[in-house]
């Protein structure tokens, strides 16, 4: 007969709470969330600069992947919940001190400004389609809609620039609210999730952009956002280092332990650092596809939120 003696009361298998319940479906809405957050914020900017003709692509091309982003997101979150009908009840309450209570609402709005803000260009973006069915024609309240929309689109651009921003920041705070993870529990997050967000979406921007000065614009942009979120990277890590012996023990899952490949080869190098080098060199003129290193940081920022929900929920406090 073996005796077992147990110092603690946690930390056994079976026994002690455990949690890991977020999977894909959290890993994906908060990427589209970002993405979605990002491109309605360019959009909402190049409006509001009176640069629209310019910038085509953020305004009517590349932001038709919005209403699309935020619609696969929430049915991520509707698929993940236990009790799905009750999902009406986030809006029975306004939480300030809770994220998802703030998310939610912020969800409540910026989903349909961004169906709206795609129809405002339903007669540019689906022109061969609307002169073969003639929707407008046959529907009139609908073509005087498209007018209403154009008429007040500078409206939706100026209420699109605060919520966006939330909606991004809230992406990473959803995380950093859970004080028992120390690897969520950090104020870099939300900057980190924000910044990432507006570059994944500054890289799809490029990808539908056809002007050559569209795309070395956002590919400016990309730059200077792929160097902030390195910076925000390496101060996460540093801090953790400067932490306690739990957020040691929690870093090292990123630095030497099971997600180093991820984190370091998908994330930093392959998401972040060649597309950076790519996109200075095609900056300054060299031929370079720029499809190669938006993709590349497209890739980059969904493993990283991979990366971040899978390992977060390894690290804990032991009492």
């Amino acid at each position: 007969m073996q005796e077992e003696l147990f110092i603690s009361g946690r930390n056994i298998p079976n026994i002690d709470p455990y949690l890991q319940v977020w999977h894909w479906p959290i890993s994906v809405y908060l990427f589209v969330g970002g993405l979605a957050a990002g491109l309605l914020f360019f959009a909402a900017i190049v409006t509001v600069m009176g640069k629209a003709d310019v910038y085509k692509a953020a305004v009517k091309n590349a932001v038709i992947i919005a209403p699309i982003a935020l619609t696969l997101g929430l049915m991520a979150l509707l698929y993940d919940l236990t009790h799905k009908i009750w999902f009406w009840k986030l809006y029975t309450t306004v939480r300030i001190e809770s994220p998802m209570s703030w998310g939610a609402w912020v969800l409540m709005f910026v989903t349909p400004l961004s169906f709206l803000w795609v129809f405002s260009y339903y007669s540019d973006i689906f022109e061969k389609f609307e002169g073969k069915y003639k929707f407008l024609e046959k529907f009139k309240f609908l073509d005087t809609f498209e007018k209403f929309l154009i008429k007040n689109r500078l409206y939706m651009a100026y209420a699109l620039i605060p919520l966006t921003i939330v909606l991004g920041i809230y992406t990473g705070i959803l995380l950093s609210a859970f004080n028992a993870r120390p690897l969520w529990n950090n104020a870099i997050l939300g900057p980190l999730f924000l910044t990432s967000g507006l570059s994944t979406a500054a890289a799809t921007i490029i990808l539908f952009a056809k002007s050559k000065k569209e795309k070395h614009f956002f590919s400016k942009i990309d730059i200077y956002l792929i160097i902030i979120e390195l910076g925000l990277i390496t101060h996460m890590i540093m801090g953790f280092y400067a932490g306690s012996q739990v957020q040691l023990e929690a870093v090292q899952l990123l630095v030497g332990g099971d997600f180093t490949l991820m984190f370091f080869g998908f994330v930093v190098i392959l998401g972040l650092i060649i597309p950076l080098i790519m996109e200075i060199a095609e900056y300054i003129g060299y031929k370079i596809p720029a499809a190669i290193p938006a993709l590349l940081v497209i890739m980059g920022g969904l493993i990283f939120r991979f990366v971040m929900v899978e390992a977060g929920q390894l690290t804990r406090y032991l009492y």
